[in-house]
């Protein structure tokens, strides 16, 4: 252990306390990268959400989506999820959603009908199953 210089008030810093709070900050950071990594791979996705203005358009248009319905819905995202899509368009029927792959989020809901122009979306994929 370093000694404080002789007539100074500080002291010179523990070298080796800091470096046991660092490896314990690099075995703790690899241990969680260890366990993610061991994580069962079968285990589910979280499910998908709606934002609330997706949300309001269904409500707006009357659409309600039943547990098969969303079933289908998450089937859809964990497909274009594995096939790198980020912003998607997803057509259900007569329901077209834009969809965040990464953040598993529906961000707006309209008719399929009611669509005229789709921007900044990378995918579109069909969910051709009727409800």
């Amino acid at each position: 252990m370093l000694q404080p210089i002789r007539g100074s008030q500080s002291a010179v810093p523990d070298v080796s306390v800091s470096r046991k709070v660092s490896d314990r900050t690099i075995n703790s950071a690899f241990q969680s990268f260890i366990e993610e990594a061991m994580l069962d791979k079968t285990q589910k996705h979280p499910a998908v959400t709606f934002s609330s203005h997706a949300q309001k358009r269904l409500d707006q248009h009357g659409f309600q989506l039943n547990q098969q319905d969303l079933n289908r819905l998450e089937e859809a995202v964990e497909t274009l999820e594995s096939k790198g899509s980020k912003q998607s368009l997803i057509l259900y029927d007569d329901l077209a959603l834009i969809a965040s792959i990464k953040n598993r989020t529906v961000i707006t809901a309209l008719k399929s009908d009611e669509m005229n122009e789709v921007t900044n979306i990378d995918s579109v994929i069909h969910i051709n199953q009727k409800r």
